[in-house]
C-alpha cells in the first residue's frame, strides 16, 4: 500500500509546490493567482489523503500529526480566501479544533522525545507551538467575526505561506545534506516566517 500511494504523495507534492511560486509571484485576485491557488490547495488535499494511511500503515505518529497541521494550513488559507464575511461554518471549527489538537499531541510527542533522547523533539517543539499559535489566532477570528477585508487576506496569507513552508520542509528531510536532520525541519520556518510577518505587516497597515 505504501508503494502504491508514496509516489502520488510526491507528484502531489511536487504540484504543491510548484502551485505556490506561481501562486506567491502572480498578481494578487487575477486568474493564475486564483487557479495556481486551487492546485495548491488540492495538491496539498492528495498529500494528506495519502500521508495519513501511511502513517497509520507505518505507526508513525509524528507523520500523522505533521499531516494535519500542514493540511490545516492549506485548508485554512482557502477559506480565508473564499469567506469574506468572515463566518465561521461548522467545518471551520472542526478544522481549527484538529490543529490545536494536533499542536497539543505534538507538545506531548515531544516530550516523549525527549526523554528517550531523540533529537526529532526540538521540531516537535517548534511545530507544536505553531500549530496552537496559528490555530488560536484562527480560533479568535472566527469567534469575533473579524476575518474580514485586511485581516481576512492577512490569515489567508499567514496559511498558505505556512503550508508552504511545510512543503519546502518536507522537500528538504528527504535526503538532508548533512545531520542534523532537525536543523532541515526546522530552518525553512526560521528563514520564511520574516518574511510573512513583513508581508503581514503591509496588508495591515
Amino acid at each position: 500500500m505504501i508503494q502504491i500511494l508514496l509516489p502520488i504523495h510526491i507528484l502531489a507534492g511536487i504540484i504543491a509546490l510548484t502551485s505556490a511560486a506561481l501562486s506567491v509571484s502572480s498578481e494578487k485576485g487575477k486568474r493564475l493567482h486564483v487557479l495556481s491557488g486551487k492546485a495548491y490547495f488540492w495538491g496539498m488535499a492528495t498529500i494528506f489523503l495519502t500521508a495519513i494511511p501511511m502513517s497509520i500503515i507505518s505507526s508513525n505518529i509524528f507523520l500523522f500529526l505533521i499531516a494535519i497541521f500542514s493540511f490545516y494550513l492549506a485548508f485554512a488559507g482557502m477559506r480565508f480566501a473564499r469567506n469574506r464575511k468572515g463566518i465561521a461554518t461548522s467545518l471551520d471549527w472542526i478544522a481549527v479544533s484538529l490543529m490545536i489538537l494536533s499542536g497539543l499531541g505534538m507538545l506531548i510527542l515531544a516530550a516523549i522525545y525527549f526523554l528517550n533522547s531523540n533529537t526529532q523533539y526540538i521540531v516537535l517543539l517548534v511545530f507544536g507551538f505553531l500549530s496552537i499559535t496559528l490555530g488560536y489566532a484562527d480560533f479568535r477570528s472566527y469567534k469575533n467575526n473579524s476575518a474580514t477585508g485586511k485581516e481576512r487576506i492577512s490569515r489567508h496569507l499567514t496559511n498558505m505561506m505556512g503550508g508552504t513552508i511545510a512543503v519546502i520542509t518536507a522537500v528538504l528531510v528527504v535526503n538532508p545534506p548533512f545531520e542534523p536532520e532537525w536543523v532541515w525541519w526546522v530552518l525553512p520556518t526560521f528563514l520564511i516566517t520574516p518574511v510573512i510577518f513583513w508581508w503581514n505587516f503591509k496588508i495591515l497597515k
